[in-house]
C-alpha cells in the first residue's frame, strides 16, 4: 500500500465507478514523480470541478482527441529543460478518446517512440456525454445511439481489438488489465514505466449507469468478464503475438457468457434470445481459443 494517495477522495465519480478504482491503483503504483495528460471525458469532468482537483500530481487537460499528443509535448518540454529523467509520464483517455477520435494521436505517439504510458480506461461507451456507443461497445449492448428494439438488438458491430492494434506498432510493452485484479494492474503499470519507449494499458472499468449495474457490484461484474472469457488479461513485449503472456486464466470450465450478460441492463434484451446468446458465446469461445485458453 502506498504511503500517500495520489488520487484524492471526494471527487464527483459515481459510487462504484470502475475508472476511479483504476486511476487510484495506477497512481499509487507510479508514485509522486508523475505527470498526467488527461483527455476530456468522465475522468476529467469528475476530478476537476473548479476550484477543486482530485489530482495530487501535476495534471494537464487535453482535448478529447489529443491526450497522446499533449503528453508527447510535455515529454519534449521536459527533455528540452533536462528534466525528463525519473518522471513517470501518463496519457489517460477513455475508449471514445482512444478507440475512436484519439487513435490518430495515439498512433503517432507510438510511432515516434515517446516514453509515455498511455492508459485507456475502457468503460465501453461515451459515458460522459450520454452513453453513446463507441468502437469499444460490445455486440448487442444497448446504448442511446444503438438502442435495442424489435428489429435491431443493440449494437451490431464487434468491439474493436484496440490492444492488439496498438501492439502491432511494435512498441516495448502492451497490456490489458481489469479493476478486479489490482495487483495485476499494479505490476503492469510498473512494467510499463520501466521500458524504454511507449507503453499501453487497456483497463476494463465497469460504468454503473452505462452498464446498468448496482454500484456495489462493479468488482463482481469486472471479475465475471474474466471468468467468462469476455475480457482476457495479457501482456506482450514487442509485436510478436506468439509471445503473449496470459496473466490471469479463467476457471475451468469457464463460466457461461450469460452469467455476465444477465446482470447488466444494457444486455437485458438478449436474455430471452438464445440465438444471440449462442452467437456471443461462440465468439467468446473462438477468442479464447485464439489466446490458447480452454
Amino acid at each position: 500500500m502506498a504511503d500517500k494517495e495520489y488520487f484524492a477522495s471526494g471527487h464527483r465519480g459515481c459510487a462504484g465507478c470502475g475508472m476511479a478504482s483504476a486511476v487510484r491503483t495506477i497512481l499509487n503504483a507510479a508514485g509522486p514523480n508523475t505527470i498526467v495528460a488527461n483527455a476530456t471525458g468522465c475522468l476529467e469532468v469528475m476530478t476537476t470541478g473548479y476550484p477543486e482537483s482530485a489530482w495530487e500530481v501535476p495534471w494537464i487537460h487535453a482535448a478529447f482527441e489529443n491526450a497522446a499528443a499533449v503528453a508527447s509535448g510535455v515529454e519534449a518540454g521536459l527533455k528540452a529543460r533536462g528534466r525528463r529523467e525519473g518522471v513517470n509520464l501518463f496519457a489517460f483517455a477513455g475508449d471514445g478518446g482512444t478507440f475512436d477520435i484519439g487513435i490518430q494521436a495515439l498512433s503517432g505517439m507510438l510511432e515516434r517512440g515517446h516514453k509515455i504510458c498511455y492508459v485507456c480506461y475502457d468503460n465501453e461507451a461515451y459515458m460522459n456525454t450520454g452513453i453513446q456507443r463507441s468502437a469499444s461497445t460490445p455486440f448487442g449492448a444497448s446504448t442511446t445511439t444503438s438502442p435495442a428494439g424489435s428489429v435491431i438488438p443493440g449494437k451490431t458491430q464487434r468491439k474493436k481489438p484496440i490492444a492488439a492494434i496498438v501492439a502491432a506498432h511494435d512498441i516495448p510493452y502492451t497490456a490489458t488489465a481489469n479493476i478486479a485484479y489490482p495487483l495485476d494492474l499494479e505490476k503492469k503499470v510498473k512494467k510499463a514505466l520501466s521500458v524504454d519507449g511507449p507503453s499501453f494499458i487497456q483497463v476494463m472499468c465497469p460504468c454503473v449507469p452505462g452498464w446498468g449495474i448496482p454500484s456495489e457490484k462493479s468488482m463482481e461484474i469486472a471479475r465475471l468478464a474474466i471468468e467468462t472469457g469476455v475480457f482476457i488479461l495479457w501482456d506482450l513485449e514487442g509485436a510478436d503475438f506468439k509471445n503473449i503472456k496470459i496473466t490471469k486464466l479463467p476457471p475451468k470450465p469457464r463460466k457461461p457468457v450469460l452469467d455476465y450478460l444477465k446482470v447488466q441492463s444494457r444486455f437485458k434484451h438478449l436474455v430471452d434470445k438464445p440465438d444471440l446468446i449462442e452467437k456471443i458465446q461462440k465468439e467468446v469461445d473462438e477468442k479464447c481459443k485464439m489466446y490458447g485458453i480452454d
